[in-house]
């Protein structure tokens, strides 16, 4: 499949080319492991410290700050998942984890061989790099969700498939599997780091890993301005703090930042970094190293020390604010500031585990869920919610802040637009540069959470007093307008939602589901449940074999779909909804039409299920298509491309069920032809009274 793709890369680079010279931005995507919604300035922090309570104490983070300050903070911006690997799998798929093949716990799964935000970006004509934290790579690895310590066999390129270079990057350089990223001395601590082809933790004496991928950003990014001024290029740095063993840099960061100050990779082994001096685990930022606070609040007493895993905490974060303050200075001394777009946000909520004997890295220290409830591991706000920062001085008004709902699957189409190309049908993602620039009317965001932890949640302020030490089992949240529907150790498709105001209510503590004016909110929760998802065979839920519920409205008559005209070329078949249709027409059933040059349709419409039971439907295009009903992708063109016949089944209950059918052809010999069956019944094509068309 992706060999398919490469050959479309030409095609993507002139489409692209359609922009303005200079305009596509250069990309940079900063992710950070376990930073809770109140863990950074912005979100949190700097409100918890001008209360003036010493009882609750809070830290800086300065570069954070200003980011902010110079573009956009989303709200509600959420992660995939509540835990790494199914979160980052959202991430670079663009799906949410109601399409998303890697769910719950899947550690070291291969990432499948499907369009990428790298490849997407690759095919356009940009430099692509990932350094930092992978854990998609497959191979068998076979990593728990808690390290214990052991390390594992020495890897090989051949045994991952799924390995970042395979997977739309050029460049490669860091942790490949899960378990190494809970560490962050890799030599020191025996975990292999890997550059392309080579295993190269050897040479990396002392090198903190917020250091190590930071310095290895900066020197990528000056390599490839050096060989190709004029590619635009994506770097996507995904760290591995302040997650896992809570480990201290081992001396401070250099003064200034860029070009010729802050973190700098030498190249030399042994001292690889200029912060690879002093010793392992050895410095506390001094801003906190002497902190105390208010332990029993009560003046009268003196104030004691913050507890160490509290000091490493923040130093930690205060590390990576000072990792983002020198990324930026870098754009600057390179001429890049303007027009390269920054996102900086986080895989999940925070958690209290800390690798540190006895001492766990209780959120309610700091307050790092801010005003929310939940945490890794949680569908609940809490556990989602993640601090989302956006800027890019060319296009985004400075000082902003969006509070509609967007996620992490919103990205790979955001950055297609960016590269000129149409957000594509195979992911759930909209385009999020209307909300980020003012240009534009922006679509909806199709957040979707599911997720099995088998534990109990713990037993902090962190969790509203109804979250506390519940069974999680299998959860999942779904939203309806300003309401959030979150239901835990779900036995069956009928179990009623929690129901929560966030606007109102944003620390889910008050559960409305028992109040009878929200009946329908009820009714339209367990809907969505079903219709933003398909069954994933390797991960079973309590829900899959449910019928999926019809559409709420009738239509008003039968006997046809509403077709879209789309002239143009392009490598996926394009998310038609944000695309301006040549002609529409109601037409009897789903052919070709012939449109000069090439181009796609759209079929839009309702299927009517005759009576409850499986349906499968069947699809044949010339150059691929993706069948829709609800939100739900029953069939979808990114896993072939040939044009051959592809089918999809979905369990329905009978009535009438949104239908949307996208195509794409050549100028030559367009073929499309879909129909369905009811079981193992006979085939029938899409037209008569099972279909019928939206109104114009």
């Amino acid at each position: 499949m992706m060999r398919g793709l490469t050959s479309l890369s030409l095609l993507s680079v002139v489409l692209a080319g359609s922009l303005a010279a200079g305009t596509r931005p250069n990309i940079v995507f900063i992710l950070c492991d376990d930073l809770g919604y109140g863990a950074t300035g912005p979100t949190f922090q700097n409100e918890r410290a001008a209360r003036g309570d010493s009882s609750r104490p809070s830290f800086a983070t300065p570069a954070l700050d200003r980011f902010v300050a110079e573009g956009v903070q989303l709200r509600r911006h959420y992660a995939g998942a509540p835990i790494c690997v199914a979160s980052r799998a959202s991430l670079l798929l663009g799906l949410t984890q109601g399409h998303a093949p890697i769910r719950d716990n899947r550690f070291d799964e291969a990432l499948p061989d499907r369009p990428t935000l790298a490849s997407v970006l690759r095919q356009a004509g940009y430099a692509t790099a990932a350094i930092g934290k992978w854990g998609l790579q497959g191979g068998g690895e076979g990593g728990d969700e808690e390290d214990n310590g052991a390390k594992e066999k020495p890897g090989s390129l051949a045994d991952w498939p799924g390995y970042p270079t395979k997977r739309g990057f050029d460049f490669y350089f860091g942790y490949v599997r899960h378990k190494d990223g809970h560490f962050h001395y890799p030599k020191e601590d025996g975990r292999e780091v890997w550059e392309n082809d080579r295993e190269v933790s050897a040479g990396l004496d002392l090198c903190y890993t917020t250091d190590l991928f930071t310095a290895r950003a900066k020197r990528w990014i000056v390599e490839q301005r050096g060989r190709q001024p004029e590619q635009p290029f994506f770097l996507y740095l995904a760290l591995d703090t302040p997650h896992a063993i809570m480990a201290y840099p081992p001396t401070a960061w250099p003064a200034g930042g860029g070009l010729h100050g802050g973190v700098q990779w030498t190249g030399r082994p042994g001292a690889m970094l200029n912060t690879a001096a002093g010793a392992k685990d050895a410095w506390c930022d001094p801003a906190v190293a002497g902190a105390t606070w208010d332990h029993d609040r009560n003046a009268a007493t003196p104030e004691q020390p913050w507890p160490e895993v509290q000091k490493r905490f923040a130093t930690s974060v205060r590390r990576i604010d000072s990792a983002v303050g020198d990324l930026l200075q870098l754009l600057r001394d390179l001429g890049l500031d303007e027009n390269t777009l920054v996102v900086f946000t986080s895989d999940n909520g925070p958690t209290p585990e800390s690798y540190l004997r006895g001492q766990p890295c209780d959120p309610d220290f700091f307050g790092t869920t801010g005003p929310l409830s939940g945490l890794k591991r949680d569908t609940l706000e809490g556990g989602i919610r993640v601090p989302a920062f956006v800027r890019w001085p060319a296009a985004i008004a400075a000082g902003r802040v969006d509070d509609t709902v967007s996620g992490q699957w919103d990205w790979l189409a955001t950055f297609a637009g960016l590269a000129g190309l149409p957000a594509p049908a195979f992911s759930d993602g909209v385009s999020l540069l209307p909300r980020l620039t003012g240009q534009g009317t922006p679509l909806p965001s199709a957040a979707y959470f599911e997720y099995f932890h088998q534990r109990k949640a713990p037993a902090y302020e962190a969790l509203a007093p109804a979250h506390r030490g519940r069974p999680r089992r299998q959860m999942q949240t779904v939203y309806a307008d300003r309401y959030v529907g979150v239901r835990y150790d779900i036995q069956d498709a009928a179990a009623d939602f929690e129901i929560y105001d966030l606007a109102k209510d944003p620390g889910q503590r008050e559960n409305l589901a028992t109040q009878p004016e929200f009946a329908e909110v009820q009714h339209l929760l367990k809907a969505r449940a079903l219709q933003a998802r398909r069954p994933d065979g390797t991960t079973r839920r309590p829900y899959d074999e449910a019928r999926v519920a019809p559409a709420v409205i009738a239509p008003p008559e039968t006997g046809g779909l509403r077709r879209g005209i789309y002239p143009g070329q392009w490598p996926w078949v394009p998310d038609f909804r944000a695309q301006p249709a040549n002609e529409t027409v109601v037409v009897a059933k789903v052919d070709a039409a012939a449109v000069p040059g090439g181009g796609g349709q759209a079929f839009t419409g309702f299927f009517r299920a005759p009576r409850d039971g499986e349906y499968t439907f069947h699809v044949t295009s010339d150059q691929g298509a993706v069948l829709f009903l609800h939100e739900a992708r029953v069939i979808d063109e990114a896993m072939d491309q040939s044009g051959r016949e592809q089918s999809g089944s979905i369990r329905l209950a009978a009535g009438w069920h949104p239908l949307r059918i996208y195509s794409r052809h050549g100028e030559d010999h367009p073929r499309l032809k879909a129909s369905w069956q009811e079981g193992g019944g006979a085939r029938q094509l899409l037209a008569g009274e099972n279909v019928a068309a939206f109104n114009p």
